[in-house]
């Protein structure tokens, strides 16, 4: 019998609720050396424990990736899932050939980043107040809800305003503008992407992050 995951709603309500506290399938993946498909599978199975957002995405108790671990691969170093050793990364890009080409970059950097990626901003808006990633990566030009329309909603949330928000946008400064512009803390990147940059910026956030937390 198939192992249905905990709901968001169950996981967001419980007294003992930590967003540090769970991680994306693709993180997982990586800690125990295993596809993303497989992982998803233990989760139905039961084997490893997690709950799904609002948006339909997997969150994965890393205290259950822990005792997996110990139990079948105990050999392994397991420092990497503790929260201050990881960097919890949003990427909003509607584009799938570019969010593919960000998940190459991401794997090929080999960082303890724990990244998810999502296909709208209505998807991002959905789940961002319960993931509280460290880095938010969005584009502008998305259809429906757009990326200006998502910024300007997470500025309102004050459990954000930590978060490092960068902008990869082909949008001209002068459209950003008339449009209200961006918030404050919002790094603004034109495309195409340099992912040179971005890998150290990224390397720097997770450096930081590991110091300070």
């Amino acid at each position: 019998m198939l192992h249905e995951p905990k709901t968001f709603e169950a996981a967001i309500t419980a007294n003992d609720f930590s967003s540090e506290d769970y991680c994306g399938t693709s993180y997982a993946a990586k800690v125990l050396g295993l596809s993303v498909a497989t992982v998803q599978s233990l989760v139905e199975k039961g084997e490893i424990d997690a709950w799904k957002t609002l948006g339909g995405h997997r969150r994965i108790a890393l205290q259950s990736l822990n005792a997996y671990l110990a139990k079948h691969s105990p050999q392994l170093s397991r420092a990497d899932l503790h929260p201050k050793h990881r960097l919890r990364v949003l990427v909003v890009e509607d584009d799938e050939a570019a969010r593919d080409l960000y998940r190459c970059h991401f794997e090929e950097w080999d960082l303890p980043v724990d990244c998810t990626w999502m296909s709208s901003a209505l998807d991002a808006l959905m789940d961002i107040a319960s993931m509280r990633p460290d880095l938010l990566i969005a584009d502008l030009s998305m259809p429906g809800v757009d990326g200006i329309e998502m910024l300007r909603t997470i500025k309102r949330n004050q459990n954000l305003a930590d978060m490092q928000i960068v902008v990869i946008s082909g949008m001209a400064t002068e459209a950003i503008a008339a449009r209200g512009g961006l918030p404050p803390q919002a790094r603004m990147v034109q495309k195409p992407v340099n992912f040179d940059w971005l890998q150290g910026y990224v390397t720097a956030l997770v450096m930081a992050n590991a110091k300070w937390r």
